[in-house]
């Protein structure tokens, strides 16, 4: 077979899958001679509209598929549809692109699709010879003739029967066609939705890891600065037991006749063993955020918890340590009270506080040096001593300057006695709001 330059669209399409009907092939020689150019004229139905890849090829009597074409040429499309002339067309196949065997041919208009529309009567390319003018046949040639018509009718209408069932095959095949191409058109609306998605998550996913690695490190710089800050906790309750046990040893020593102050001082104390207490288990909460320290990376959310309870903890303990600064300065104000009180009785009585054999600690010793005995004297020791009432002398009070007597440390401790004050901002509650007094104190530790 020979071809032009271009090939025509083609397909494995079946007759049976073809629409003879849709273009009729007019005036159609029985034979045509070899060497001449052959013009092909055909009409188009009123239902059939052309296409710019339709072509008509010739085709060997008993082609199975449209590929099995001999030549072709391009169909030229009508300016109007609508015009009667414009039904009417015509294509003309070169003499060199003819067969040259006397095999049986026919026309074949094929669409762009390779769908075949329509079909010529066979013909042949021979000469013209004299048999062609007049033929004489015998009656048995007649008979047998009319028996391969028949034969041929038969062969048609089972031709037609199965080109019916290949063209409702064909519907249901382009039927399912189109329901593939719109499942097709939805999986790949879906796929680029899913995308879109993937791509959205993608980017979450890179913003919340950027986030993550922000916070890493500002949980990091805090780690730090809490492990400094415990170090100097450690340092300041070092310092601070040093001191209570001076203040401990200092409380030992004081007499019967200061019985007040040894019960405050005995408070003290008891209130520097809780939070000697409170320091061990201060001690081992330092320790398990050491352990957990190595691993931060693994447990931030523990660690933040522990950190809270730890920053709660530490903020109650300086609360404390604030309370019992305070109640320390407390008391070394009553123990100057108590001295002047002391030192106001000697000389009422007579004696010189210098004389005393055991001499009162400065405020500014810190208790450190004191003799095992009375920590102010024996107040009464004067009496003995005394040789004469008249070395009495009229002293005047150090805190209203009266020429009298006056007790102002008892007046001090019956307020403080009515009064509660806030270790943390010094606001003063009086003693029948005991509840709101420690709401308060509590707000301190939020």
């Amino acid at each position: 077979m020979e071809k032009t330059i271009e090939d025509p669209p083609t397909s494995a399409v079946l007759l049976d899958h073809c629409h003879f009907s849709q273009v009729i092939f007019n005036s159609v020689e029985k034979f045509y001679i070899p060497g001449g150019d052959v013009t092909c004229r055909y009409t188009f139905t009123q239902n059939f509209i052309p296409r710019q890849k339709d072509w008509i090829g010739i085709f060997r009597v008993g082609w199975k598929t449209v590929r099995e074409y001999y030549t072709f040429m391009w169909v030229t499309l009508p300016i109007d549809l609508n015009n009667k002339s414009a039904k009417q067309q015509e294509v003309q196949f070169k003499a060199y692109y003819l067969p040259k065997d006397d095999e049986y041919y026919q026309f074949c208009y094929v669409d762009q699709d390779g769908v075949v529309r329509g079909a010529s009567i066979p013909f042949q390319f021979r000469p013209e010879n004299e048999e062609d003018i007049l033929v004489v046949t015998t009656q048995g040639e007649v008979e047998e003739i009319e028996q391969h018509n028949k034969e041929l009718c038969k062969e048609n209408q089972e031709l037609k029967d199965s080109c019916v069932s290949l063209q409702k095959q064909n519907s249901d095949m382009q039927a399912e066609l189109q329901k593939k191409q719109e499942e097709l058109e939805t999986l790949q609306s879906i796929n680029k939705k899913l995308e879109l998605k993937v791509k959205e998550q993608k980017d979450y996913w890179e913003t919340e890891l950027l986030q993550l690695k922000e916070q890493n490190q500002k949980m990091s710089s805090e780690n730090e600065k809490m492990g400094i800050r415990v170090d100097q906790l450690q340092a300041q309750l070092s310092t601070q037991e040093k001191e209570m046990e001076k203040l401990v040893q200092g409380d030992q020593d004081k007499t019967e006749q200061l019985e007040h102050l040894k019960k405050e001082n005995g408070h003290l104390f008891l209130s520097l063993t809780e939070q000697r207490k409170d320091q061990k288990k201060l001690e081992q909460t330092v320790e398990e955020m050491k352990q957990n320290e190595t691993t931060t990376m693994k447990k931030q959310q523990e660690l933040m918890d522990e950190n809270f309870d730890l920053s709660r903890r530490l903020s109650e303990k300086k609360m404390i340590y604030n309370a019992l600064q305070r109640e320390k300065e407390r008391l070394e104000g009553e123990n100057d009270l108590l001295k002047r009180e002391n030192s106001r009785l000697l000389s009422y009585m007579g004696l010189d506080f210098n004389s005393l054999p055991y001499q009162v600690p400065t405020s500014d010793e810190g208790g450190a040096g004191q003799n095992p005995g009375l920590v102010y004297g024996n107040p009464y020791s004067g009496i003995q001593e005394s040789s004469s009432p008249s070395q009495l002398s009229i002293k005047k009070c150090p805190i209203c300057k009266a020429d009298d007597i006056c007790d102002h440390t008892l007046e001090q401790q019956q307020m403080q006695a009515l009064c509660l004050n806030c270790p943390i901002c010094d606001k003063i509650f009086p003693a029948t709001e005991k509840q709101i007094f420690e709401d308060h104190v509590f707000c301190h530790s939020l």
